[in-house]
Formats: C-alpha cells, structure tokens, sequence
C-alpha cells in the first residue's frame, strides 16, 4: 500500500505559487467582476462568511458588476435567493438557498465524530448541569421547534428563550441548576443553561432548526429555515461530496488537516467527508508538501503557469483584477493558507488579527497591504437612512507604482459609493 502511494506521489503535479494563486483568484470569481445572473454562482463558489455583519456584502461587491447595497440586501431578506445561517466553523455564512443542503446537513457530526470547535467549550456547563452531551442537544433541537412559530430578536434573547423553555421541563433540583448564573461570564445576563443553549445552537443550525433572519441596524433576528424560506432545506444528493469538492476547489492543494480546520469539525468527521470526494481528487506538490487538488481543475493550475510568465517582473498591469481590495473574512483570505497569500511571516499578524481583522490589498493574488475604515454618521449619530463620512487608510507593505496607487484610490472611492459613504480622508502609505 506504501509503495503504489510513493509511485503516486512520484509522478504528481508540482505547483507553484503563482500557479495556486492565479488558480484561486478564478476559483473564487475574483478574476472579473460578472453579471447579476452570477450572484448566486458567486456565493456558492464556498460561502461567504458574515462576520463582521456587512462582510457578505463587501465580498459580493468585488464580485458581481453593477448590484447596489438594496438590491443584495433584497436578495438575502425578501427574495430570499440567499440564506444565512451558521455553517463551517459554526460562523454565520450566506450561501444560496438551493445549495442550503450543502452547506448545512454535511456538517452535522455522526456519532463518534464530535466535538465541534465551537462546542468544545460546553464541557463546563455539561458538568455543573450534570448533564451530558446527547442529552442536552436533545433537549435543544425540541425547544428549536418555537422558532417554527416564533421569530426572535437578539442572539442572547434567543439562548434565554430556548432555555426557559426547556427549564419548565426539568424537574425542580435540576431546573436550579439550569437556572444558575453562567459560568462564562456575565453572569447577570446569562444562565447556565443559556450558555449551554449557546453551545448547541450550531449543530442546531445544520438541522435547518435556526436560520438568521432579518437585520436591521444592529438588531438581528432568528427564526427556523422552515419559517424563512417557507420550506425544508433540501437534502441534495451527494452533499457531502459536494461541499468537499467546493473546499478543495477554492483552496486546493489543500490536506485534510487543513479541511478540518475549515469545517470547524474533528479529524475524523473531515477524514469521512474527505473520503466521499476521493475519487475526484489527486495529489500534487507545493512548497515541498503534499496537498490535493480536484482533478478537473489541473488544466487551471496549468493555465495559472502561462498567465504568470506573461507579464515582466516588476511590470504594471493596469487591468481591473490586477488590484484588489478584500474586505475582512473575504473567502479568499482564509487564514489557514497563510503561506499562499503572504510569504512574509512577520506580517501575519498586521492581516490576521484575534478580533477585527483590517481588509486585504491584493496584486496579483498576494497580499500586499491592508485597508481600515473608520465611519461616522452624519450629525454624530448612526441611523440606517443617514448618509455616513468614512476615513479609509491605504498600508502598503512595500512602495507600487504611482498609477498603481492611483488604482487603489480609485478602488476605494468605488466601495465607498457603495456603502453610499462620502469620503472624508483617503490616504495611501507605504512602509519602507
């Protein structure tokens, strides 16, 4: 078995960086921006991930041509094209309805298969509530079936009404425990039983039990998917096969550690979806490491090699994708390809924070700035209908060409228009 895998790997593709890089810019639709009728398409390519609130929307811009701020918002809250709801690593992502079977009931565990990172944390809880896993989501996915009735507002009012409802089910000793202050942190506003709820409303969401409902400002609504959509989510052929097969489109070559970490899930619920899309996948070489790639996609690896070699160093090309500015969370800035996107390691962190993560300057695929805004709304005061200023900062990691940074400009005044911001400061700079 370790021999036909070495005469395998012997004869596998070696990729570049380049090659990856100009592969992934098409993968995730970056490479132009594409009409209306490519909306869904887009989101689809692996979800956008919407945290910040807003990042869905940043990451569209940069991918359809000509579609204002109402018209996605229309799309996700009244056409309802789009849906979100907590997917991979348990964060809140916006996908297409119609692929709400994939980017959901896959990423539910089989049993064996927990814990998910997201609800590693509820062992706390478990054990003060003397209470066990399987019991607790039990008690969880029935009190869920309110939101088939009910929409509620707020994610804390939501883990306590879902709590409520399942402490008038306890008996009188355990119900005081359920009722205790929350080990977590804010215990005046958050019950152990909240948190416990809290734990649980992901996997929940795999269940099609929790959507995200309707924002307004800063108010975000929950309800079922039933209740949203006015329909189950489907459950799609293949599924798991087929959110494999969009992971290591977007970020191959990739190993199934890496997929595991994108999930959010163990190694060895990755290791079974990984295994669903095998046949699909091949080996290949990059940075003296092995990853996977989808076989239908080696002649665009191919294809990232001639584009590469086509433009002198150091020369500008001035085409519309040349130049990017990605919002924080952008898909194509998953921090666990790192290397790919930014080869200078003492730069991570200034990308790649803990908590509010500046946008991504991209040339040619690299990360080679970030971006902030820093908003105020007219008269002081933030309300949805006002016109907002924002101050938007250009970093360079290293000098570009003057008409590169002109471009960038540019870029900038194109998102704000979008925001429907006015432009107070726009600065770029350049460390030296």
């Amino acid at each position: 078995m370790t021999e036909k895998r070495d005469k395998k790997l012997s004869g596998c593709l070696s990729l570049s960086g380049d090659q990856i890089r100009s592969h992934r810019i098409r993968a995730h639709h970056l490479d132009a921006r594409r009409g209306r009728d490519f909306l869904l398409e887009a989101a689809g390519a692996c979800g956008l991930q919407n945290s910040p609130p807003g990042a869905w929307e940043t990451a569209l811009f940069n991918r359809i041509d000509g579609l204002s701020l109402d018209a996605l918002r229309n799309e996700l809250y009244e056409e309802k094209t789009l849906v979100q709801a907590w997917s991979f690593r348990g964060a809140p992502v916006v996908f297409p309805a119609s692929e709400s079977g994939i980017f959901l009931h896959p990423l539910a565990a089989a049993p064996g298969e927990e814990p998910w990172i997201y609800t590693r944390g509820i062992s706390a809880a478990l054990d003060f509530l003397h209470m066990d896993f399987e019991e607790v989501f039990s008690y969880v996915r029935e009190a869920a079936a309110y939101l088939d009735s009910h929409t509620v507002t707020g994610k804390e009012e939501l883990d306590q009404t879902l709590a409520s409802l399942i402490g008038e089910r306890l008996p009188a000793d355990r119900r005081a425990l359920w009722d205790s202050p929350s080990m977590y942190g804010q215990p005046d506003r958050q019950t152990a039983g909240g948190a416990a709820v809290s734990f649980l409303l992901r996997p929940c969401s795999f269940l099609g039990l929790t959507v995200f409902g309707k924002r307004t400002g800063a108010s975000q609504d929950f309800t079922s998917y039933r209740r949203w959509t006015g329909s189950e989510a489907a459950v799609l052929p293949e599924a798991e096969k087929r959110l494999t097969e969009k992971y290591f489109h977007c970020y191959g070559p990739s190993t199934v550690q890496e997929f595991a970490k994108w999930l959010g899930c163990s190694p060895r619920q990755a290791k079974r979806l990984f295994e669903k899309a095998a046949s699909a996948l091949e080996p290949v070489q990059a940075g003296g490491k092995t990853g996977y790639i989808l076989s239908s996609d080696r002649e665009s690896f191919l294809k990232g090699e001639e584009a590469c070699t086509s433009r002198k160093e150091g020369e500008a090309l001035l085409t519309p994708r040349h130049l990017l500015l990605l919002g924080a969370h952008d898909p194509y800035l998953d921090p666990g390809h790192r290397e790919i996107l930014l080869e200078e390691k003492a730069l991570w962190p200034r990308v790649w924070r803990t908590v509010a993560n500046p946008g991504a300057v991209i040339r040619d695929g690299r990360i080679v700035g970030i971006w902030k805004t820093k908003k105020q709304s007219a008269g002081g005061r933030r309300k949805e209908s006002e016109a907002s200023r924002a101050d938007i900062s250009i970093e360079l990691f290293s000098a570009l060409l003057p008409e590169e940074e002109r471009e960038l400009s540019r870029l900038a005044e194109e998102y704000a228009a979008f925001r429907k911001w006015e432009i107070g400061r726009l600065t770029v700079t350049a460390l030296l």
